[in-house]
């Protein structure tokens, strides 16, 4: 049986993370409900989030035979600054507030992984947590970072690869998981279902 990867999400920087390790995935975006996890530690609450997203689209891909092969990948992050959780900005005064905080301090980016086999309902779930320092930029630099735009899509307000590159003076940890996946966990969580990545590549 061909077996092929599904992600979960329209994540532009997940998307490249899989193409890059020679993934060809289809993308289904999920519309789980993302509600209701405000009373979980931030590790659970991307892993449950993670779930959902993947258990999602699952259910929608259940019916056709043609995706019976399909392995579907579903990720979560959220960014913990001094115990308090964060996920996308919620306006840009949410943004600049955020990096107003974040800056001159580190934060603990945590991502939760989910892989659902779809011919055998099988799921394999697991979160790895990253830690980001972060620099000290202006107010200016704040400003005119939030005004691009970027800092309003992403989980924590920034980016790896983006215009706040500059500003993320280092990690401790798999930088994929800041990304939005950690490809060595993906590779777990594969091998726990009884697939090989290399089965998966394009």
């Amino acid at each position: 049986m061909p077996r092929w990867l599904v992600l979960a999400s329209a994540s532009e920087s997940r998307r490249r993370l899989l193409e890059d390790a020679g993934f060809e995935p289809e993308i289904i975006p999920s519309h789980a409900d993302e509600t209701g996890v405000d009373h979980l530690p931030p590790r659970e609450a991307v892993l449950e989030l993670a779930r959902r997203k993947a258990r999602a689209v699952a259910s929608s891909l259940a019916g056709p035979p043609t995706f019976s092969g399909a392995l579907i990948l579903a990720g979560d992050s959220l960014l913990e600054l001094e115990g308090v959780t964060m996920g996308k900005p919620l306006s840009p005064s949410d943004a600049i507030a955020r990096w107003q905080k974040m800056r001159g301090h580190a934060g603990v980016l945590h991502t939760g992984h989910c892989v659902i086999d779809a011919a055998t309902g099988r799921e394999a779930s697991a979160t790895d947590s990253a830690t980001v320092r972060f620099a000290r930029p202006s107010d200016r630099e704040i400003e005119a970072y939030v005004a691009s735009g970027e800092p309003l899509h992403v989980a924590g307000a920034f980016t790896l690869e983006g215009r706040s590159a500059p500003w993320i003076e280092g990690i401790e940890g798999n930088d994929g998981t800041v990304r939005g996946l950690s490809l060595p966990v993906v590779r777990r969580l594969l091998a726990e279902l009884g697939v090989e990545l290399v089965d998966l590549w394009r």
